[in-house]
């Protein structure tokens, strides 16, 4: 499965999810980034949303889980809600964010960006691997990339961003608990190396005057993953894409690419490990007589989740699991880590098989889904009681 961006997956992606959106109780509309939102009114017209979302593109060859399900799951509860015909001291709003991946432009979190207010100006031209560009595509769906930042929402506008997603690893899963809450997302450096040797015939080059990028390349990923190993505090390494030049077997490889990524928990350590790594590189490169660049191509800071959301949420997970919630940082990047510069953010995790995901394995459990929608009806039910009695506190 791959359903990037506006394409034709992502195209009729939006149109089902729209009707199931209507299904529910929910109006449905694009912005002008291409998000496809629901919203079901609170007690009177205008009021200010709690805004649950996920996103609904993909990478490539993925699983099902990865952002949709977050997206069914607002569904749903605001149905319920609608069923009941109960209704709030503020609207509920159900988001599906068109690109968190950036598996087709070379940016990730490109439309929550948008709605964040984050982009005030059109985004910058950029293509995909296939040549078309952002404009093209977006023309080609019949938006326009001038309007692209009028996605944005007011201040005021969303109250706090709710976000169910699976969680993309094992605790979990290790632990025999369904769901969990998430305390804060970790923070992100991704770099790209490259790394120029010498190429030269594969028979007629001695061993001890090899300028080999590739040899190189490979002592610098061991030292990667052992300065990843290095600190327990959440803090992993990961290379996880490689090119090498010229790439055929009789030539010693001249010039290889690859990158790096680098996270935590507590951004101090991350930064630390960074330095490291260029230190390590730095060192056995010139000892391999070999050149080194590492530019870094991506930084996103550590994102805690609002505590107050965070404690009202740890609640509704004992009051329907009967025992306490486990909490938990986030090593995978999500759309609450930019949502965070409009409303206050929380997280839910839902237990993932293994704790695979991009990956056609992902998988959940029924069960664990339905205790996640009975912790988010309880979490919002709980959340519009707090409201209240705040609204009642300012007047």
């Amino acid at each position: 499965m791959f359903r990037p961006y506006l394409s034709a997956a992502y195209r009729e992606t939006v149109r089902q999810v729209a009707a199931w959106m209507g299904q529910g109780g929910l109006s449905a509309r694009q912005d002008s980034a291409g998000n496809i939102i629901g919203r079901y009114e609170g007690s009177s017209a205008e009021l200010p949303a709690l805004l649950i979302g996920s996103h609904l593109d993909s990478v490539r060859n993925a699983g099902k889980y990865d952002g949709p399900l977050g997206v069914m799951l607002g569904i749903e509860v605001v149905e319920h809600f609608a069923r009941k015909g109960i209704r709030f001291p503020f609207a509920l709003e159900v988001i599906g964010f068109g690109d968190e991946e950036g598996s087709r432009f070379p940016v990730s979190m490109l439309t929550s960006r948008a709605v964040a207010g984050l982009l005030p100006e059109a985004p910058a031209t950029m293509e995909d691997s296939d040549g078309i560009t952002l404009q093209d595509a977006l023309g080609a769906e019949g938006f326009v990339l001038e309007q692209f930042p009028k996605a944005a929402r007011r201040q005021g506008e969303v109250i706090a961003y709710f976000e169910p997603h699976i969680e993309q690893g094992p605790v979990l899963e290790f632990e025999n608990k369904p769901v969990g809450v998430v305390s804060a997302i970790a923070a992100q450096f991704r770099f790209l190396v490259t790394l120029k040797g010498v190429a030269g015939h594969a028979g007629t080059m001695p061993m001890t005057l090899r300028q080999d990028a590739l040899a190189a390349a490979a002592e610098a990923i061991l030292e990667i993953e052992k300065i990843g190993k290095s600190d327990s505090d959440h803090l992993v390494a990961t290379v996880g894409r490689m090119q090498v030049s010229p790439g055929v077997p009789n030539v010693v490889p001249g010039d290889v690419a690859f990158t790096v990524d680098i996270r935590s928990g507590t951004e101090s350590i991350r930064n630390e490990a960074a330095t490291h790594i260029r230190c390590a590189l730095q060192d056995l490169c010139e000892r391999r007589s070999v050149s080194f660049s590492m530019v870094l191509q991506q930084d996103l800071p550590a994102t805690p989740c609002d505590s107050s959301l965070t404690h009202v949420l740890s609640r509704s997970v004992q009051t329907v699991t009967g025992k306490q919630a486990r909490v938990l940082v986030s090593g995978a990047g999500h759309d609450a880590m930019v949502m965070a510069a409009l409303a206050p953010v929380c997280m839910l995790f839902i237990r993932c098989e293994k704790g695979i995901s991009h990956n056609p394995a992902e998988a959940v459990e029924a069960s664990d889904v339905e205790t996640a929608f009975q912790v988010m009806v309880n979490f919002i039910e709980s959340y519009a009681d707090n409201f209240s009695a705040q609204q009642e506190k300012i007047a």
